[in-house]
Protein backbone atom coordinates (compact mmCIF):
# COMPACT_ATOMS: atom_id res chain seq x y z
CA UNK A 1 0.00 0.00 0.00
CA UNK A 2 2.47 2.36 0.86
CA UNK A 3 5.02 1.49 -2.04
CA UNK A 4 2.10 1.79 -4.56
CA UNK A 5 0.61 4.60 -3.35
CA UNK A 6 4.12 6.75 -3.32
CA UNK A 7 4.70 5.54 -7.08
CA UNK A 8 0.87 6.33 -7.97
CA UNK A 9 1.34 10.07 -6.46
CA UNK A 10 5.38 10.52 -7.82
CA UNK A 11 3.96 9.36 -11.09
CA UNK A 12 0.86 11.34 -12.32
CA UNK A 13 3.14 14.57 -10.26
CA UNK A 14 6.76 14.24 -11.27
CA UNK A 15 7.16 11.15 -14.00
CA UNK A 16 4.93 12.85 -16.69
CA UNK A 17 6.29 16.30 -16.35
CA UNK A 18 9.76 14.53 -16.93
CA UNK A 19 11.41 15.43 -13.35
CA UNK A 20 12.33 11.62 -12.62
CA UNK A 21 12.63 8.04 -13.78
CA UNK A 22 10.44 5.39 -11.51
CA UNK A 23 10.88 2.24 -10.75
CA UNK A 24 8.76 -0.42 -8.41
CA UNK A 25 10.73 -2.90 -6.56
CA UNK A 26 8.46 -6.23 -5.35
CA UNK A 27 10.20 -8.59 -3.87
CA UNK A 28 7.25 -11.11 -3.91
CA UNK A 29 5.41 -12.40 -7.30
CA UNK A 30 2.48 -10.54 -6.57
CA UNK A 31 1.71 -6.84 -5.46
CA UNK A 32 0.40 -6.03 -2.54
CA UNK A 33 2.20 -7.05 0.19
CA UNK A 34 0.20 -7.52 3.34
CA UNK A 35 -3.12 -7.06 1.44
CA UNK A 36 -3.94 -10.56 -0.48
CA UNK A 37 -7.77 -11.27 -1.72
CA UNK A 38 -8.35 -15.02 -1.88
CA UNK A 39 -11.36 -17.39 -2.53
CA UNK A 40 -12.19 -20.42 0.36
CA UNK A 41 -14.97 -22.55 -0.27
CA UNK A 42 -16.72 -20.37 -2.93
CA UNK A 43 -16.67 -16.83 -0.75
CA UNK A 44 -14.38 -13.86 -1.59
CA UNK A 45 -11.63 -13.86 1.46
CA UNK A 46 -9.04 -11.86 2.65
CA UNK A 47 -6.11 -13.48 4.18
CA UNK A 48 -4.25 -10.01 5.28
CA UNK A 49 -5.82 -6.25 5.61
CA UNK A 50 -9.19 -6.76 6.25
CA UNK A 51 -10.80 -3.90 7.57
CA UNK A 52 -11.40 -0.85 6.70
CA UNK A 53 -11.25 1.10 9.99
CA UNK A 54 -13.60 3.97 10.11
CA UNK A 55 -15.40 5.23 6.90
CA UNK A 56 -14.63 8.75 7.73
CA UNK A 57 -12.12 10.39 6.25
CA UNK A 58 -10.56 7.64 5.48
CA UNK A 59 -8.79 7.65 1.81
CA UNK A 60 -8.98 4.01 1.61
CA UNK A 61 -13.00 4.03 1.33
CA UNK A 62 -12.86 7.05 -1.10
CA UNK A 63 -10.71 4.90 -3.46
CA UNK A 64 -12.93 2.07 -2.91
CA UNK A 65 -16.40 4.29 -3.66
CA UNK A 66 -14.38 5.44 -6.66
CA UNK A 67 -14.02 2.11 -8.21
CA UNK A 68 -17.46 0.95 -6.95
CA UNK A 69 -15.74 -2.03 -4.80
CA UNK A 70 -17.85 -1.79 -1.76
CA UNK A 71 -20.80 -4.47 -3.78
CA UNK A 72 -20.40 -7.54 -5.44
CA UNK A 73 -22.01 -10.08 -6.71
CA UNK A 74 -19.87 -12.44 -5.25
CA UNK A 75 -20.26 -13.45 -1.56
CA UNK A 76 -17.21 -12.02 0.46
CA UNK A 77 -16.41 -11.86 3.81
CA UNK A 78 -19.06 -9.45 5.20
CA UNK A 79 -18.46 -9.35 8.54
CA UNK A 80 -19.07 -5.98 9.52
CA UNK A 81 -22.94 -6.81 8.82
CA UNK A 82 -22.94 -10.34 10.40
CA UNK A 83 -21.03 -9.09 13.79
CA UNK A 84 -23.69 -6.11 13.76
CA UNK A 85 -27.03 -6.88 13.40
CA UNK A 86 -26.28 -11.09 15.40
CA UNK A 87 -25.27 -11.36 19.09
CA UNK A 88 -22.81 -13.83 19.76
CA UNK A 89 -22.96 -16.81 22.11
CA UNK A 90 -20.90 -17.66 25.30
CA UNK A 91 -20.31 -20.81 25.70
CA UNK A 92 -17.56 -21.81 28.37
CA UNK A 93 -15.35 -24.83 28.34
CA UNK A 94 -17.17 -28.06 28.68
CA UNK A 95 -20.11 -26.85 26.99
CA UNK A 96 -21.90 -24.13 28.95
CA UNK A 97 -24.10 -21.91 27.57
CA UNK A 98 -23.62 -18.56 29.49
CA UNK A 99 -26.01 -15.91 30.28
CA UNK A 100 -25.60 -12.58 29.03
CA UNK A 101 -26.38 -11.29 32.81
CA UNK A 102 -22.88 -13.22 33.50
CA UNK A 103 -21.07 -11.56 30.43
CA UNK A 104 -22.12 -8.30 29.54
CA UNK A 105 -20.76 -7.00 32.61
CA UNK A 106 -17.57 -7.97 32.50
CA UNK A 107 -17.50 -7.10 28.45
CA UNK A 108 -18.95 -3.62 29.28
CA UNK A 109 -16.32 -3.48 31.62
CA UNK A 110 -13.70 -4.03 29.40
CA UNK A 111 -14.43 -2.23 26.62
CA UNK A 112 -14.97 1.12 29.06
CA UNK A 113 -11.51 -0.09 30.38
CA UNK A 114 -10.05 0.38 26.74
CA UNK A 115 -12.14 3.07 25.65
CA UNK A 116 -10.71 5.18 28.82
CA UNK A 117 -6.91 3.95 27.89
CA UNK A 118 -7.37 5.09 24.34
CA UNK A 119 -8.74 8.64 25.57
CA UNK A 120 -12.40 8.22 24.42
CA UNK A 121 -13.88 7.87 27.75
CA UNK A 122 -13.22 9.73 30.72
CA UNK A 123 -14.62 7.52 33.37
CA UNK A 124 -14.79 4.22 33.86
CA UNK A 125 -18.01 1.97 34.50
CA UNK A 126 -18.78 2.06 38.01
CA UNK A 127 -16.44 4.86 38.67
CA UNK A 128 -13.49 2.67 39.35
CA UNK A 129 -10.88 4.82 37.97
CA UNK A 130 -10.24 6.29 40.91
CA UNK A 131 -8.84 3.29 41.94
CA UNK A 132 -6.31 2.51 39.26
CA UNK A 133 -2.84 4.08 39.39
CA UNK A 134 -1.21 4.19 36.52
CA UNK A 135 2.12 4.45 36.21
CA UNK A 136 4.62 6.17 33.55
CA UNK A 137 5.96 2.75 32.18
CA UNK A 138 2.41 0.94 32.53
CA UNK A 139 1.41 -1.42 30.03
CA UNK A 140 -2.23 -2.08 28.67
CA UNK A 141 -1.82 -5.43 30.32
CA UNK A 142 -1.24 -4.28 33.94
CA UNK A 143 -3.85 -1.35 33.34
CA UNK A 144 -6.63 -3.92 32.47
CA UNK A 145 -5.99 -6.00 35.15
CA UNK A 146 -6.05 -3.53 38.08
CA UNK A 147 -9.47 -2.56 36.17
CA UNK A 148 -10.43 -5.83 36.52
CA UNK A 149 -9.35 -6.10 40.48
CA UNK A 150 -11.04 -2.64 41.20
CA UNK A 151 -14.06 -4.46 40.15
CA UNK A 152 -14.00 -6.83 42.01
CA UNK A 153 -13.25 -5.03 45.59
CA UNK A 154 -16.19 -2.82 44.33
CA UNK A 155 -18.66 -6.02 43.27
CA UNK A 156 -17.56 -7.17 46.99
CA UNK A 157 -18.58 -3.72 48.69
CA UNK A 158 -21.81 -4.16 47.01
CA UNK A 159 -22.71 -7.68 48.43
CA UNK A 160 -21.13 -6.62 51.82
CA UNK A 161 -18.16 -8.99 51.10
CA UNK A 162 -14.78 -7.11 52.16
CA UNK A 163 -12.41 -9.95 51.52
CA UNK A 164 -11.91 -10.72 47.91
CA UNK A 165 -11.69 -14.46 47.98
CA UNK A 166 -15.46 -14.67 49.02
CA UNK A 167 -16.42 -12.86 45.97
CA UNK A 168 -18.72 -15.23 44.10
CA UNK A 169 -18.77 -17.63 47.08
CA UNK A 170 -21.84 -19.61 46.56
CA UNK A 171 -22.30 -19.53 42.42
CA UNK A 172 -21.20 -22.83 40.67
CA UNK A 173 -21.58 -23.42 36.61
CA UNK A 174 -20.56 -26.91 34.97
CA UNK A 175 -20.77 -29.43 38.06
CA UNK A 176 -18.89 -26.90 39.98
CA UNK A 177 -15.74 -26.82 37.68
CA UNK A 178 -16.96 -22.86 37.42
CA UNK A 179 -17.24 -20.39 40.17
CA UNK A 180 -18.30 -16.75 39.75
CA UNK A 181 -14.84 -14.77 39.97
CA UNK A 182 -13.21 -17.58 37.88
CA UNK A 183 -15.68 -17.18 35.35
CA UNK A 184 -15.43 -13.64 34.69
CA UNK A 185 -11.45 -13.75 34.89
CA UNK A 186 -11.98 -16.10 31.80
CA UNK A 187 -14.03 -13.85 30.29
CA UNK A 188 -12.25 -11.14 30.68
CA UNK A 189 -9.59 -12.78 28.69
CA UNK A 190 -11.52 -13.82 26.19
CA UNK A 191 -11.72 -10.17 25.24
CA UNK A 192 -8.06 -9.95 25.99
CA UNK A 193 -7.32 -12.42 23.46
CA UNK A 194 -9.44 -10.08 20.57
CA UNK A 195 -7.30 -7.45 21.90
CA UNK A 196 -4.43 -8.96 21.22
CA UNK A 197 -5.46 -9.26 17.19
CA UNK A 198 -6.54 -6.03 17.23
CA UNK A 199 -2.86 -4.93 18.29
CA UNK A 200 -0.60 -7.85 16.91
CA UNK A 201 0.75 -7.92 20.50
CA UNK A 202 1.88 -11.47 21.61
CA UNK A 203 1.29 -9.72 25.87
CA UNK A 204 -0.55 -6.86 26.51
CA UNK A 205 1.99 -6.51 29.27
CA UNK A 206 4.16 -5.39 25.97
CA UNK A 207 1.88 -2.94 25.22
CA UNK A 208 2.56 0.79 25.99
CA UNK A 209 -0.08 2.12 27.87
CA UNK A 210 0.25 6.32 27.31
CA UNK A 211 0.86 5.95 23.57
CA UNK A 212 -3.01 4.64 23.31
CA UNK A 213 -4.47 7.84 23.53
CA UNK A 214 -2.53 8.80 20.54
CA UNK A 215 -3.70 6.17 18.39
CA UNK A 216 -6.15 7.71 15.70
CA UNK A 217 -9.37 6.11 14.95
CA UNK A 218 -11.35 7.52 11.60
CA UNK A 219 -15.22 8.06 12.55
CA UNK A 220 -18.10 5.86 11.62
CA UNK A 221 -18.57 2.09 10.35
CA UNK A 222 -15.87 -0.33 9.90
CA UNK A 223 -16.84 -2.10 6.55
CA UNK A 224 -14.97 -4.78 5.03
CA UNK A 225 -14.93 -4.51 0.71
CA UNK A 226 -16.86 -6.20 -1.29
CA UNK A 227 -14.77 -6.64 -4.26
CA UNK A 228 -12.01 -7.30 -1.64
CA UNK A 229 -9.07 -5.08 -0.48
CA UNK A 230 -6.77 -6.19 -3.16
CA UNK A 231 -9.05 -4.05 -5.79
CA UNK A 232 -7.82 -0.76 -4.46
CA UNK A 233 -4.41 -2.23 -5.06
CA UNK A 234 -5.20 -2.66 -8.07
CA UNK A 235 -6.76 0.69 -8.87
CA UNK A 236 -3.53 2.50 -7.37
CA UNK A 237 -1.29 0.03 -9.34
CA UNK A 238 -3.10 0.43 -12.50
CA UNK A 239 -2.24 4.55 -13.26
CA UNK A 240 1.61 3.26 -14.28
CA UNK A 241 3.10 1.96 -17.13
CA UNK A 242 3.60 -1.59 -17.81
CA UNK A 243 7.10 -2.49 -16.44
CA UNK A 244 7.73 0.14 -14.15
CA UNK A 245 6.53 -2.69 -11.38
CA UNK A 246 9.28 -5.55 -11.16
CA UNK A 247 8.36 -8.53 -9.69
CA UNK A 248 10.31 -11.57 -7.98
CA UNK A 249 13.59 -9.24 -7.65
CA UNK A 250 14.28 -9.50 -3.32
CA UNK A 251 16.62 -6.89 -2.84
CA UNK A 252 19.75 -8.11 -0.33
CA UNK A 253 20.96 -4.56 0.42
CA UNK A 254 20.74 -1.06 -0.26
CA UNK A 255 24.25 0.97 -0.37
CA UNK A 256 24.01 4.31 0.32
CA UNK A 257 26.48 7.40 1.22
CA UNK A 258 26.28 8.12 5.05
CA UNK A 259 27.89 11.59 6.09
CA UNK A 260 31.21 10.27 6.19
CA UNK A 261 31.76 8.69 3.21
CA UNK A 262 30.05 12.30 1.68
CA UNK A 263 32.45 14.42 3.74
CA UNK A 264 35.37 12.18 2.39
CA UNK A 265 34.29 12.78 -1.24
CA UNK A 266 31.92 15.15 -1.28
CA UNK A 267 29.54 12.99 -3.83
CA UNK A 268 31.15 15.44 -6.72
CA UNK A 269 31.62 12.66 -9.25
CA UNK A 270 27.95 13.07 -11.00
CA UNK A 271 27.18 9.16 -9.88
CA UNK A 272 23.65 7.92 -8.47
CA UNK A 273 24.46 7.88 -4.57
CA UNK A 274 21.97 4.75 -3.94
CA UNK A 275 22.84 1.27 -4.95
CA UNK A 276 20.40 -1.73 -4.88
CA UNK A 277 21.96 -5.05 -4.59
CA UNK A 278 19.33 -8.10 -5.65
CA UNK A 279 19.87 -11.75 -4.44
CA UNK A 280 20.39 -13.08 -7.91
CA UNK A 281 23.63 -10.93 -7.99
CA UNK A 282 22.13 -8.01 -10.02
CA UNK A 283 22.07 -4.19 -9.17
CA UNK A 284 20.86 -0.65 -10.12
CA UNK A 285 21.36 2.73 -8.89
CA UNK A 286 18.96 5.39 -8.30
CA UNK A 287 18.85 9.01 -6.94
CA UNK A 288 16.54 8.24 -4.20
CA UNK A 289 14.82 5.03 -2.41
CA UNK A 290 11.93 4.71 -0.95
CA UNK A 291 11.57 2.04 1.73
CA UNK A 292 8.50 -0.05 2.41
CA UNK A 293 9.13 -3.12 3.83
CA UNK A 294 7.49 -4.12 7.17
CA UNK A 295 8.87 -3.48 10.17
CA UNK A 296 9.22 -6.99 10.98
CA UNK A 297 12.11 -7.22 7.88
CA UNK A 298 13.87 -4.04 9.45
CA UNK A 299 14.33 -5.37 12.61
CA UNK A 300 15.92 -8.54 11.04
CA UNK A 301 18.25 -6.54 8.71
CA UNK A 302 19.77 -3.81 11.65
CA UNK A 303 20.87 -7.75 12.99
CA UNK A 304 22.64 -8.43 9.72
CA UNK A 305 26.27 -8.76 9.45
CA UNK A 306 28.24 -7.25 6.39
CA UNK A 307 26.53 -7.90 2.67
CA UNK A 308 25.71 -11.82 3.79
CA UNK A 309 22.61 -12.91 1.53
CA UNK A 310 19.60 -13.88 2.52
CA UNK A 311 18.75 -10.95 4.88
CA UNK A 312 17.72 -7.38 4.09
CA UNK A 313 19.91 -5.08 5.26
CA UNK A 314 21.72 -1.88 4.63
CA UNK A 315 25.55 -0.90 4.03
CA UNK A 316 26.57 0.87 5.76
CA UNK A 317 24.46 0.29 8.33
CA UNK A 318 21.68 1.99 9.53
CA UNK A 319 22.63 5.06 12.12
CA UNK A 320 22.09 3.74 16.25
CA UNK A 321 19.67 6.45 16.71
CA UNK A 322 17.30 4.70 13.97
CA UNK A 323 18.48 0.92 14.72
CA UNK A 324 17.57 2.09 18.56
CA UNK A 325 13.91 2.96 17.44
CA UNK A 326 13.62 0.21 15.25
CA UNK A 327 14.48 -2.05 18.11
CA UNK A 328 12.47 -0.82 20.57
CA UNK A 329 9.01 -0.58 18.59
CA UNK A 330 6.64 -3.75 18.20
CA UNK A 331 5.54 -5.98 15.94
CA UNK A 332 3.49 -9.16 16.38
CA UNK A 333 2.03 -11.82 14.50
CA UNK A 334 -1.94 -12.24 13.65
CA UNK A 335 -3.16 -14.96 11.75
CA UNK A 336 -6.40 -15.35 9.96
CA UNK A 337 -7.93 -19.50 9.92
CA UNK A 338 -10.67 -20.44 7.74
CA UNK A 339 -12.84 -23.52 8.11
CA UNK A 340 -15.36 -24.61 5.64
CA UNK A 341 -17.86 -26.57 7.77
CA UNK A 342 -19.37 -30.25 5.61
CA UNK A 343 -22.24 -29.95 3.35
CA UNK A 344 -24.72 -31.90 5.88
CA UNK A 345 -24.63 -29.46 8.63
CA UNK A 346 -27.35 -27.06 9.28
CA UNK A 347 -26.41 -24.04 8.81
CA UNK A 348 -29.19 -22.51 10.85
CA UNK A 349 -27.75 -24.38 13.92
CA UNK A 350 -24.15 -23.07 14.36
CA UNK A 351 -23.77 -19.59 16.01
CA UNK A 352 -21.20 -16.71 16.19
CA UNK A 353 -19.60 -18.35 19.08
CA UNK A 354 -17.54 -16.84 21.58
CA UNK A 355 -15.59 -19.28 23.49
CA UNK A 356 -14.17 -18.84 26.98
CA UNK A 357 -11.72 -20.90 28.05
CA UNK A 358 -10.16 -22.23 31.79
CA UNK A 359 -6.73 -20.81 32.44
CA UNK A 360 -4.05 -22.92 31.61
CA UNK A 361 -2.75 -23.99 34.60
CA UNK A 362 -6.55 -24.88 35.65
CA UNK A 363 -7.24 -28.13 36.59
CA UNK A 364 -10.92 -28.41 35.48
CA UNK A 365 -9.33 -27.37 31.60
CA UNK A 366 -10.18 -30.22 29.04
CA UNK A 367 -6.98 -32.28 28.13
CA UNK A 368 -8.50 -32.46 24.51
CA UNK A 369 -8.12 -28.93 23.97
CA UNK A 370 -4.74 -28.19 22.47
CA UNK A 371 -2.71 -24.93 23.79
CA UNK A 372 -2.90 -23.26 20.92
CA UNK A 373 -6.28 -22.78 20.65
CA UNK A 374 -6.87 -21.66 24.29
CA UNK A 375 -6.38 -18.12 23.40
CA UNK A 376 -8.68 -17.62 21.02
CA UNK A 377 -12.08 -15.88 21.45
CA UNK A 378 -14.74 -16.72 18.51
CA UNK A 379 -15.48 -18.27 15.96
CA UNK A 380 -18.10 -17.00 13.78
CA UNK A 381 -19.02 -17.24 9.78
CA UNK A 382 -18.03 -14.63 7.53
CA UNK A 383 -21.36 -13.80 6.58
CA UNK A 384 -24.64 -15.26 7.41
CA UNK A 385 -25.61 -18.83 6.48
CA UNK A 386 -21.93 -18.58 5.31
CA UNK A 387 -20.10 -22.69 5.03
CA UNK A 388 -16.82 -20.66 5.82
CA UNK A 389 -16.20 -19.55 9.61
CA UNK A 390 -13.27 -17.45 10.79
CA UNK A 391 -11.12 -16.87 13.70
CA UNK A 392 -8.29 -15.44 14.57
CA UNK A 393 -4.77 -16.02 16.69
CA UNK A 394 -2.06 -13.60 17.82
CA UNK A 395 1.13 -13.85 18.97
CA UNK A 396 2.71 -17.81 20.02
CA UNK A 397 -0.65 -19.15 19.33
CA UNK A 398 -0.32 -17.84 15.49
CA UNK A 399 2.60 -19.10 14.62
CA UNK A 400 2.07 -22.93 15.93
CA UNK A 401 -0.80 -22.54 13.72
CA UNK A 402 1.39 -22.04 11.05
CA UNK A 403 3.50 -24.70 11.76
CA UNK A 404 0.73 -27.20 11.70
CA UNK A 405 -0.64 -29.83 9.02
CA UNK A 406 -3.95 -29.22 7.54
CA UNK A 407 -5.34 -32.32 8.73
CA UNK A 408 -3.92 -31.64 12.45
CA UNK A 409 -5.95 -28.31 12.40
CA UNK A 410 -9.25 -29.99 11.17
CA UNK A 411 -9.06 -32.13 13.71
CA UNK A 412 -8.03 -30.64 17.19
CA UNK A 413 -10.79 -27.42 15.97
CA UNK A 414 -13.44 -29.98 15.19
CA UNK A 415 -12.76 -31.57 18.56
CA UNK A 416 -12.65 -28.03 20.71
CA UNK A 417 -15.73 -27.04 18.61
CA UNK A 418 -17.77 -30.03 19.43
CA UNK A 419 -16.91 -29.55 23.15
CA UNK A 420 -18.07 -26.42 23.28
CA UNK A 421 -21.72 -27.06 21.34
CA UNK A 422 -22.40 -30.27 23.31
CA UNK A 423 -24.83 -29.00 25.74
CA UNK A 424 -26.85 -27.92 23.52
CA UNK A 425 -26.69 -30.34 20.20
CA UNK A 426 -25.29 -27.85 17.92
CA UNK A 427 -22.97 -30.40 16.98
CA UNK A 428 -24.75 -32.64 15.32
CA UNK A 429 -23.02 -33.55 11.48
CA UNK A 430 -20.30 -31.26 12.94
CA UNK A 431 -17.27 -31.61 11.04
CA UNK A 432 -14.83 -29.42 8.91
CA UNK A 433 -13.84 -30.17 6.04
CA UNK A 434 -11.63 -27.93 4.55
CA UNK A 435 -8.89 -25.44 6.50
CA UNK A 436 -6.87 -22.30 5.13
CA UNK A 437 -4.59 -20.21 7.08
CA UNK A 438 -2.48 -17.24 6.55
CA UNK A 439 1.03 -17.39 7.32
CA UNK A 440 2.80 -14.03 7.68
CA UNK A 441 5.28 -15.23 10.68
CA UNK A 442 6.73 -17.26 8.62
CA UNK A 443 6.87 -15.05 5.24
CA UNK A 444 10.70 -13.76 5.14
CA UNK A 445 9.34 -10.66 2.98
CA UNK A 446 7.12 -9.89 5.91
CA UNK A 447 7.97 -11.58 8.81
CA UNK A 448 4.75 -10.38 11.09
CA UNK A 449 2.03 -8.73 10.06
CA UNK A 450 2.18 -5.19 12.01
CA UNK A 451 3.31 -2.81 14.60
CA UNK A 452 2.35 -1.36 17.82
CA UNK A 453 4.17 0.77 20.24
CA UNK A 454 5.78 -1.61 22.86
CA UNK A 455 6.33 -1.09 26.51
CA UNK A 456 9.85 1.22 26.45
CA UNK A 457 9.27 3.09 23.04
CA UNK A 458 7.33 5.85 21.93
CA UNK A 459 5.59 7.95 19.29
CA UNK A 460 8.79 9.34 18.84
CA UNK A 461 10.39 6.32 17.80
CA UNK A 462 7.66 6.01 14.90
CA UNK A 463 9.02 9.44 13.73
CA UNK A 464 12.86 8.51 13.82
CA UNK A 465 11.76 5.57 11.92
CA UNK A 466 10.38 7.95 9.50
CA UNK A 467 13.62 10.56 8.77
CA UNK A 468 14.72 10.09 5.67
CA UNK A 469 18.51 9.67 5.22
CA UNK A 470 21.28 10.74 4.89
CA UNK A 471 21.01 13.07 8.19
CA UNK A 472 19.87 17.02 6.60
CA UNK A 473 21.33 18.65 9.60
CA UNK A 474 24.57 17.29 9.05
CA UNK A 475 24.64 17.93 5.17
CA UNK A 476 23.56 21.67 5.59
CA UNK A 477 26.34 21.74 7.88
CA UNK A 478 29.15 20.25 5.05
CA UNK A 479 27.18 21.70 2.18
CA UNK A 480 27.80 18.05 0.34
CA UNK A 481 26.22 14.91 -0.37
CA UNK A 482 23.12 13.86 -2.40
CA UNK A 483 19.99 14.35 -0.08
CA UNK A 484 16.96 11.97 0.58
CA UNK A 485 18.82 9.03 -0.74
CA UNK A 486 17.01 6.94 1.62
CA UNK A 487 13.26 7.56 2.42
CA UNK A 488 10.90 5.47 5.08
CA UNK A 489 7.45 4.63 4.41
CA UNK A 490 4.33 1.86 5.31
CA UNK A 491 2.40 1.54 8.23
CA UNK A 492 4.96 1.25 11.15
CA UNK A 493 6.41 5.21 10.24
CA UNK A 494 2.96 6.99 10.57
CA UNK A 495 2.36 8.24 14.23
CA UNK A 496 -1.01 8.31 14.68
CA UNK A 497 -2.44 5.82 12.17
CA UNK A 498 0.26 2.60 12.61
CA UNK A 499 -0.78 -1.14 12.01
CA UNK A 500 -3.24 0.30 9.64
CA UNK A 501 -3.56 0.30 5.14
CA UNK A 502 -4.91 3.75 5.41
CA UNK A 503 -1.37 4.88 7.76
CA UNK A 504 0.59 3.03 5.10
CA UNK A 505 -1.18 4.89 2.26
CA UNK A 506 -0.69 8.37 4.22
CA UNK A 507 2.81 7.51 4.84
CA UNK A 508 3.06 6.96 0.82
CA UNK A 509 1.72 10.33 0.29
CA UNK A 510 3.99 11.95 2.70
CA UNK A 511 6.86 10.37 0.98
CA UNK A 512 6.26 11.35 -2.57
CA UNK A 513 5.42 14.77 -1.28
CA UNK A 514 8.84 14.79 -0.15
CA UNK A 515 10.33 14.07 -3.52
CA UNK A 516 7.71 16.38 -5.22
CA UNK A 517 8.91 19.09 -2.93
CA UNK A 518 12.82 18.30 -3.56
CA UNK A 519 11.70 18.46 -7.57
CA UNK A 520 9.88 21.13 -7.34
CA UNK A 521 6.91 19.96 -8.80
CA UNK A 522 3.59 22.58 -8.01
CA UNK A 523 0.97 20.31 -7.29
CA UNK A 524 2.07 18.31 -3.61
Amino acid sequence: MAGLTAANKLYKSGVKKGAFELCVIEGGNRIGGRINTSEFGGDRIEMGATWIHGIGGSPIYEIAQEIESLESDQPWECMDDFLDHHDPITIAENGYVLSPYIVNPVSNLFNSLVDFAQGKKKSIVGGIESDICVNGNESVGSFLKKGLESYWKLESRKNGIENGYGYGYGYGYGNGTWDKKSLEESIFAMHENTQRTYTAANDLHKLDYLSESEYVMFPGEEITIAKGYSSIIESLASALPSGVIQLGKKVNYIEWQDECVMMENKHGNGSRPVQIHFLDGTSISADHVIVTVSLGVLKAGILKKGNDSGMFGFSPPLPNYKIEAISRLGYGVVNKLFLELSPDFDLDRFPFLQMVFHKSDDHSKNPKIPWWIRKTAYLAPIYEKSRVSLCWFAGEEALKLESLPDEVILDEFSTTISSFLSQKDYNRNLKFEKVLKSGWGSDPLFMGSYSYIAVGSSSDDIDTLAEPLPNTTVMESTKSGSPLQILFAGEATHRTHYSTTHGAYFSGLREANRLLEHYHCIDV
